[in-house]
């Protein structure tokens, strides 16, 4: 730095600067003062140049340092775009419901059989009743199958493909580096919650059938042993990084979370769950609320797991860190924590699984600088990833009991909407950073969980509505991968290296093309489950 009244000649430095997200800068006059004599914060554009003069300023009536900052070259429109993939797709959906709406013609009807062209008379009634359209595909259930349960399923694992092959390299893609919520974040939760619901509804229908309890925990087993054994041994790790080495291979994962998660919830629901509810709608003080009441024993459970997850976070002694750090470690806090990322839970990871079997790739490395290894996927998180799965079975539950009154149905999802919401707003204080706990993706902090639960609550109401009760949605396209999930999550984790889903681009450095492949890549996984289920198949396990 040169000073007032400094000979030190002075001198010029480029430095590449984050566009994603708002930088503050300071500026100094002396190496050890607290104060600085400039102070601005700015979130500055893609691939724009910008000019900072720091100068000394002596004069007959101020003496002291002057900033200016100023635009040599205008930064680009990066939205673009997404904007014009985001108005294709709008055209897309209105011309999808317009041909919708004029097959339901009286006119069309009788043109088409006139021309007596039965391929004509297909195309215009195959979406004319998701539910027809569903039991004739799938078969006739004696029940009818919850389709917006099958379309919330596959907008999160679409936009989870979307997301995990660049999102077009856009920030709000990605995850986000420690605390708060981008769209990336939304859709691991939104698949916990599902697993969760559809536990409810499955071994439901199984129970119905006659299967017994030692039936279903064989089932629940396997299924169980094989999610594990496809995140560890075969999701681990890529061809490029030749023979899998116990080494360095990473234990905790998605898959070995879900699998996990769903263990935990369905031996609750194997050993709780009750057969005959009907005999419970009347008759008994409590059954406004028989969806609680008669699971008793879980939502005991669910406190216990809770409660030892706030006393592991909170309690317990950390070496080097402060008790209850939730922090990100690295430059973060001023650089005092530098080596706590994510405090009791990065702690027990490491402890139990060994620092060379956790990832050392967080989204908090790049922007907090930190240097130790942490997992999302933890031990500690799974605890919270349960609690969340527990809320989806709740889901499930309420549209078992009230599968006759849909208006109750919605008024439950929308009562534990509002009781979630609030708890949220309790513990976060409504911000990113200074609540109790906040909202994190990679601690899967009890905030996260009530925040992202309530959003499902509100979004698998709204989409029963419009499906399952109103009929006004097929669920096209995302009832495809919705109905074979395992298939396309596995498929595009192993080929999303490969062409046609990736490839080495020309324009890198801009979202245009970025944005291209991935929407490619992603529309091509939903084609894959289309086919796959005009062709009646769907990977089960």
């Amino acid at each position: 730095m040169v000073g007032p009244g400094s000979t030190t000649a002075p001198s010029n430095g480029s430095v590449v600067v984050s566009t994603r997200f708002t930088l503050m800068f300071e500026v100094f006059a002396e190496m050890n003062t607290t104060s600085p004599v400039c102070r601005w914060s700015e979130l500055y554009g893609e691939h724009g140049w910008y000019l900072i003069s720091v100068q000394s300023v002596s004069d007959q009536h101020t003496r002291g340092i002057s900033c200016t900052h100023s635009v040599d070259k205008a930064p680009v429109n990066s939205y673009i775009p997404l904007l014009v993939a985001f108005a294709i797709l709008v055209a897309v959906t209105l011309m999808y419901f317009l041909g919708s709406f004029v097959s339901k013609l009286q006119c069309t009807e009788e043109y088409c059989h006139l021309l007596q062209h039965k391929c004509c008379f297909l195309v215009f009634h195959h979406d004319n009743s998701a539910s027809e359209s569903t039991r004739t595909e799938v078969g006739k259930p004696k029940r009818r199958r919850l389709l917006s349960l099958d379309t919330f399923r596959g907008l999160s694992l679409t936009v989870m493909v979307f997301v995990n092959y660049g999102g077009g390299g856009y920030w709000f893609f990605e995850h986000t580096p420690w605390n708060g919520l981008t769209i990336a974040d939304l859709v691991m939760p939104w698949f916990v919650f599902i697993l969760g619901t559809s536990v409810a509804l499955a071994f439901s229908a199984m129970l119905r059938r006659g299967v017994t309890r030692i039936q279903l925990l064989r089932k629940m087993m396997w299924r169980t042993i094989v999610l594990l054994a496809i995140g560890v041994f075969f999701l681990n790790y890529g061809p490029a990084d030749g023979p899998l080495s116990w080494s360095w291979a990473r234990i905790p994962g998605v898959l070995q979370r879900l699998g996990f998660t769903y263990f935990t919830v369905a031996l609750m629901q194997t050993c709780f769950s009750v057969k005959d509810v009907e005999k419970y709608q009347n008759g008994n003080w409590w059954a406004p609320v028989r969806e609680i009441v008669l699971y008793w024993p879980e939502w005991i459970i669910i406190a216990v797991l809770e409660t030892i997850w706030l006393c592991l976070t909170f309690l317990l002694l950390v070496p080097g860190c402060p008790r209850g750090y939730l922090g990100p470690g690295g430059i973060g806090d001023d650089g005092k924590y530098p080596n706590c990322t994510g405090g009791a839970a990065g702690y027990i990871d490491k402890w139990l699984l060994g620092e060379d079997h956790i990832y050392h790739y967080p989204t908090c490395k790049e922007l907090y600088k930190t240097t130790q290894p942490f997992d999302p996927e933890g031990v500690l998180g799974t605890i919270n990833s349960v609690v969340m799965a527990f809320f989806g079975l709740q889901a499930g539950k309420i549209t078992l009991l009230y599968r006759k009154q849909p208006l109750s149905i919605l008024k439950r999802f929308l009562i534990w909407a509002v009781l979630l919401g609030i708890i949220s707003a309790i513990l976060t204080k409504c911000t990113q950073n200074e609540g109790f706990i906040p909202v994190n993706k990679n601690l899967w902090s009890l905030s996260f969980v009530t925040t992202l639960s309530c959003f499902s609550f509100i979004l698998l109401g709204l989409m029963f509505y419009v499906i399952d009760v109103k009929n006004w949605w097929g669920g096209q396209p995302f009832i495809y991968p919705g109905m074979n999930s395992f298939f396309v999550y596995v498929g595009h984790s192993i080929l999303g290296s490969y062409f046609p889903f990736n490839w080495e681009m020309k324009f890198p450095d801009s979202h245009a093309e970025p944005l291209f492949q991935d929407l490619l890549g992603t529309s091509l996984w939903v084609f894959v489950a289309y086919f796959l289920y005009r062709k009646k198949f769907f990977l089960k396990i």
